[in-house]
């Protein structure tokens, strides 16, 4: 039987940027399934111990951008450290990401291509215009009709919920992999995401 992946994720976040087209070939290899949460991690910290990255000593600070370009130069992938919209206003990103994924379209594509736009062309996912010219590049169609939906309160509440839920999950750092309510934080943990879908 197929495995299911809960996928906790922000699109703020240069990890799960780093991470999202692997796990996406990982799905595709497995034939896994998956739902995409994005969830408001500056509420989660709190409650784990986190900091968010200003708080954080300088020596973590200065590992972190060390780490980062490892992993870009490892993995190929391009990416600015600091882009010039971050960190970026994600509300109507992230509710477009929530619609998409109740409206059963490929919601993890759409936000993988929103990342790459924030991470890689430093383009203002804030923007609805700039949100719709890269889903419509992305081959989502009628996307125009989802980001007026976008701008409701009510979206902010189901974000809020999948918040709690991620909370009560245990999870606390971005992304995170749920599998079998086993969490694996990090895309650095994704040889066990991979170790996980094959058992």
């Amino acid at each position: 039987m197929a495995k299911h992946v809960d996928y906790y994720m922000t699109l703020n976040s240069p990890w799960t940027y780093l991470g999202g087209r692997r796990l996406e070939r990982m799905l595709a290899t497995h034939g896994a399934t998956a739902t995409i949460h994005p969830v408001d991690f500056g509420k989660i910290f709190p409650l784990s111990g986190g900091l968010p990255l200003p708080k954080r000593a300088p020596q973590r600070q200065a590992y972190r951008q060390m780490e980062l370009k490892r992993w870009r130069d490892t993995l190929g992938i391009p990416i600015n450290f600091k882009p010039k919209h971050w960190p970026a206003n994600d509300r109507l990103a992230r509710n477009l990401v929530i619609l998409a994924r109740d409206g059963k379209l490929d919601a993890i594509k759409l936000a993988h291509a929103i990342q790459y736009g924030l991470w890689a062309e430093e383009r203002d996912i804030a923007d609805a215009a700039t949100l719709e010219a890269i889903a419509t590049a992305s081959g989502f169609e009628g996307i125009g009709a989802l980001l007026k939906k976008a701008d409701d309160p009510a979206v902010d509440a189901i974000y809020d919920t999948e918040t709690e839920k991620a909370a009560a999950l245990g999870v606390f750092g971005a992304p995170s992999y749920v599998i079998d309510g086993e969490i694996f934080w990090g895309q650095d943990r994704l040889d066990f995401v991979d170790r996980a879908l094959s058992r």
